[in-house]
């Protein structure tokens, strides 16, 4: 277990968001809002919570397969774009107070999105090599 990420930036970046969008689930289900709705934030924070435990328990060093930091911008980027528009459908409708704290709340996870974004961007660096298969200088 990794626990310098969780004091990390990032790593409380993950944890923050998983948060808000289990808090904007939560609001959407007990208001009664239409499905979509539950199910983006439902499904950002299942994806949130897979990234914190991919991260935490260090598994993106082990399955280097993937290139890890650029799936989750892709995640974050869709993310943001999908909670825009939910998210301001949900505030602009506001059938209930449920509903507009869950569009809040969801553009609360937009910008958090967008944060993770910056972060990771910084992070990634296309020229740097990425382990033993780059050609020695």
């Amino acid at each position: 277990v990794d626990r310098a990420f969780l004091r990390s930036p990032r790593g409380s970046l993950k944890i923050s968001r998983t948060v808000v969008a289990l808090a904007a689930l939560i609001c959407f289900v007990a208001s009664g809002a239409h499905e979509a709705y539950a199910a983006l934030a439902g499904m950002e924070t299942g994806i949130n919570f897979l990234f914190l435990l991919l991260y935490l328990l260090k598994l993106d060093a082990r399955m280097r397969f993937l290139f890890w930091p650029l799936a989750d911008i892709l995640n974050s980027v869709i993310a943001a774009l999908f909670l825009l528009v939910v998210s301001l459908f949900a505030v602009i409708i506001k059938t209930n107070k449920g509903t507009l704290a869950g569009g809040v709340l969801g553009l609360v996870l937009l910008v958090l999105c967008l944060v993770d974004v910056i972060l990771l961007c910084k992070k990634i660096s296309l020229d740097k090599a990425r382990g033993r298969s780059a050609p020695a200088k």
